[in-house]
């Protein structure tokens, strides 16, 4: 958290992954307990698998919702390139949690854009605190590939300003009610999150 009590957090992916999910979740887990919230999103043909990134910001009081330059307390990468394209955003004391799978963008394949031989190397060269690890192979360990975001979420737990368990049930609740049979493997996934991170530092 900044020094004026302020928590910055980046989501970076590609579309489809569950950027914008990921960042309401972390927004409303915020809200329900007394920040002031503003999120915003840029999203390129987010729905043909173009560039997806969204700025969550809460606090005492939250005038804007961009994030300031180099004041990102904790980047979420979704996509590795992605990770390193917004990675200069962090602050010197930040993090960035980085999923290894590697999604390339439209203007990778229509050969606009040189995807990096290694990202994460990248981003480690930069000297910044890196936790790496494929959140798509646990996802699809645990049975549904579309648990990305929940993993992601559970890895950056330690790092929030209210505990672990609060996101954690802010995540539940959401399938309690419409998708009560996916709450078991949520959580799961959330659990296998935060262990990633563990076994990455």
């Amino acid at each position: 958290m900044s020094d004026n009590n302020i928590t910055n957090i980046m989501v970076a992916g590609i579309g489809g992954q569950g950027v914008m999910t990921a960042a309401e979740i972390l927004s409303q887990t915020a809200l329900a307990q007394g920040y002031d919230v503003k999120k915003t999103e840029v999203a390129g043909m987010s729905q043909r698998g173009g560039v997806v990134t969204s700025h969550v910001r809460f606090g005492n009081r939250i005038l804007s919702p961009a994030i300031p330059p180099g004041e990102t307390d904790i980047l979420v990468g979704f996509e590795p390139a992605e990770a390193l394209r917004w990675c200069e955003q962090l602050r010197p004391s930040g993090v960035a949690m980085v999923n290894t799978m590697r999604q390339e963008p439209p203007v990778v394949s229509l050969g606009l854009f040189d995807y990096p031989e290694d990202p994460v190397g990248d981003i480690l060269k930069a000297g910044i605190n890196v936790h790496a690890f494929d959140a798509g192979a646990i996802s699809r360990e645990l049975g549904n590939p579309k648990l990305v975001n929940t993993v992601m979420l559970g890895a950056i737990s330690k790092y929030l300003p209210f505990s672990a368990e609060i996101l954690k049930n802010e995540i539940l609740d959401r399938f309690r009610t419409h998708k009560p049979k996916l709450v078991e493997i949520n959580e799961r996934a959330f659990e296998a999150g935060q262990a990633a991170e563990v076994a990455n530092r």
